[in-house]
């Protein structure tokens, strides 16, 4: 058990080891730091990441920044096309004319950072062979299993602009990602340092590693001591629970989705460099790990047809905020702070 208090900052080397990647990654993918701790936080839960994006925000460079970051970790990608075959993602099974025998031959699937382009151009048949891979960890191919390495990571891309000839990913592997996302186009400065940096050469070309795979699962086991109150978990079920009555939803979140958002609240808080969730976190979060799960009733969706989706996922959160209030202490108090900090690492 961890011996740091919820009010104290952790200390060295997990914090250390959190700041140095971000900070790595950030010296390839300029102006996104909260985008990047959302991905890095569904890293440390072990779970995976959609993003929905236009093509040229830097998606696959973050894939391979994080990759080149970890000491020995292997980034690989998949571009997905309708002509895609389960195999082309898992591998399968040649004939080995000297041995005689099947040989089994890895496919992509088989990496730490995982990239899969423009998932929904594959078919439904391709694209379900990546969820035994994402929820458990491994691989079946020709009736044996094969457990993917420890630090695994998926990270897909879809295009929201052009949807003809794609296949739109059903509920049950929406539920598999953690978090739903976009990185969205850099800021003018932050454009500008682009342009000047890779006039010449790439800055992943010169990227180093800086941490290890081992520090990356030290902390994972930091992030699952981090704190959360008794009141904060109770109000996680009551809004994941809400969703399910709102008359707006016509699908709410599953229990998937509460576990995804306590896990992605106290990784988040850790690379924030605290050992204890907020509510702020929790209201934050609500939308990346709780909006993809959410089926929309064909009525609300007419009458918010003029709004974009964070606008009426916006405006869901509200609803679901009246039903579940934050928790009633005054949590900006600083009195409360002082005597949360006090409280025990664990929960009881």
């Amino acid at each position: 058990m961890s011996t740091t208090r919820p009010g104290q900052t952790p200390q060295s080397p997990d914090a250390t080891v959190a700041q140095r990647l971000l900070e790595n990654i950030e010296t390839v993918v300029h102006g996104k730091r909260e985008e990047i701790r959302l991905v890095l936080a569904a890293l440390l839960s072990g779970g995976h990441v959609l993003f929905e994006d236009v093509p040229g925000t830097a998606k696959t460079i973050l894939a391979r920044a994080i990759a080149g970051s970890i000491t020995g970790a292997t980034p690989s990608r998949i571009q997905c096309t309708p002509d895609l075959q389960p195999t082309d993602v898992t591998g399968l099974s040649v004939y080995n004319q000297e041995q005689r025998r099947f040989e089994f031959q890895p496919g992509p699937v088989f990496a730490n950072i995982l990239l899969v382009d423009e998932i929904n151009r594959a078919m439904p048949k391709t694209q379900s062979a990546l969820l035994e891979a994402m929820a458990e960890q491994q691989v079946t191919v020709d009736g044996v299993t094969r457990p993917l390495p420890d630090l695994f990571l998926l990270i897909a891309t879809e295009n929201p602009i052009e949807y003809e000839g794609t296949f739109p990913l059903p509920e049950a592997q929406l539920d598999r990602f953690f978090v739903r996302t976009s990185l969205g186009y850099p800021g003018e400065a932050d454009e500008l340092l682009i342009i000047r940096e890779q006039r010449h050469r790439h800055p992943l070309e010169t990227l180093t590693a800086v941490v290890t795979a081992a520090d990356v699962a030290a902390l994972r086991r930091t992030s699952e001591d981090v704190y959360v109150d008794a009141l904060l978990e109770h109000w996680i079920v009551a809004l994941t629970r809400a969703t399910r009555t709102l008359p707006e939803i016509e699908v709410g979140a599953s229990v998937r989705g509460s576990l995804a958002l306590i896990k992605t609240a106290c990784a988040w808080a850790l690379l924030h460099g605290r050992m204890y969730v907020t509510p702020e976190d929790i209201q934050l979060l609500f939308i990346p790990v709780l909006g993809h799960r959410l089926l929309l009733a064909p009525t609300y969706l007419a009458e918010t047809r003029t709004l974009t989706r964070q606008q009426t996922l916006q405006q869901i959160q509200q609803h679901c905020l009246q039903q579940a209030p934050p928790p009633t202490p005054d949590w900006t108090n600083q009195n409360t702070h002082n005597t949360w900090a006090n409280r025990p690492t664990t929960n009881p």
